[in-house]
């Protein structure tokens, strides 16, 4: 009787350590199943993903990878507590649990630092993208003066910079799309100056093909007013042509002059007087 009676307390008192085990099972599972749910795993392979040269601070993806090998390379862990396992059995899923635990609790501290991390540079990379974004637009709306078709662009582009330099705030995204207004507002003042360039120089062409047109005109109209001119002279009396005949000026006639040194007229008058048209015999003309 005392036999039975011993056993009954003994499995009473097993029982109560077996129940008390598995408490202690499940309490010890639960913060570790928060830890490692999907959504967790997702964020810790995340972290786990990001390069020393994604993040401000290389040394929190060192810490990421210690961490990750720790628990065994960021598998999905399996505790299981259940109440056909013995009493030993559970304390020791359970010690495995609470062991997991603080290491998970270790990925979930380095996983959360890397990304902050990498949220950090890139937000200061988008801050330095869009600085240099806004001096580029600002240096084409001076470049773009009088060298576009439509200036409406050129006004879009100042609205772009005035907006861009009113972005405010820790979100990368904000400062993303500023850069990329101002982009969108540099193509459409570069594509207007591009159509003006191409205007201007199909202009300059034209405008060049028409004076050389005008030389051709010009010159073939003195070729040949040219021709025209030696035509005319070739065809004149040598006596009119420049430079022809003689060279010497005519001699002056000499002053008759008698025996006595006096003019004499009778010399004079056979000099100047009119040869008769009359012949002897012949009917002789008057006048």
């Amino acid at each position: 009787m005392a036999v039975i009676a011993g056993l009954v307390g003994w499995r009473v008192v097993e029982n109560r350590r077996h129940d008390a085990a598995l408490e202690s099972c499940n309490q010890a599972v639960k913060p570790l199943q928060e830890k490692t749910g999907s959504a967790r795993m997702a964020r810790y392979r995340e972290a786990f993903g990001v390069k020393r040269d994604q993040v401000k601070d290389a040394k929190t993806v060192a810490n990421m990878s210690r961490s990750a090998k720790a628990v065994g390379g960021l598998k999905q862990p399996t505790v299981a507590c259940k109440a056909p396992m013995s009493t030993v059995d559970l304390n020791a899923e359970a010690g495995r649990a609470r062991k997991l635990d603080g290491e998970y609790a270790a990925v979930s501290k380095s996983a959360r630092a890397v990304l902050e991390s990498k949220d950090a540079k890139t937000l200061e990379d988008a801050k330095t993208a869009l600085n240099a974004k806004k001096d580029e637009a600002s240096k084409l709306l001076g470049d773009s003066d009088g060298k576009v078709t439509d200036n409406a662009t050129r006004d879009n582009l100042q609205q772009a910079i005035d907006q861009a330099g009113q972005v405010k705030g820790d979100e990368a995204k904000a400062y993303h799309d500023a850069a990329g207004s101002l982009q969108a507002a540099i193509d459409q003042v570069n594509s207007s100056m591009q159509v003006k360039s191409q205007a201007d120089q199909e202009a300059a062409d034209q405008a060049a093909q028409q004076r050389t047109q005008r030389q051709g005109t010009t010159q073939r109209r003195a070729t040949t007013s040219n021709n025209k001119r030696e035509s005319n002279m070739s065809h004149q009396p040598a006596s009119n042509k420049r430079g022809g005949g003689s060279s010497q000026a005519p001699a002056t006639p000499s002053v008759p002059q008698g025996d006595d040194g006096g003019f004499d007229w009778h010399q004079w008058f056979e000099e100047h007087k009119t040869p008769s048209r009359c012949h002897p015999g012949e009917f002789c003309p008057i006048g």
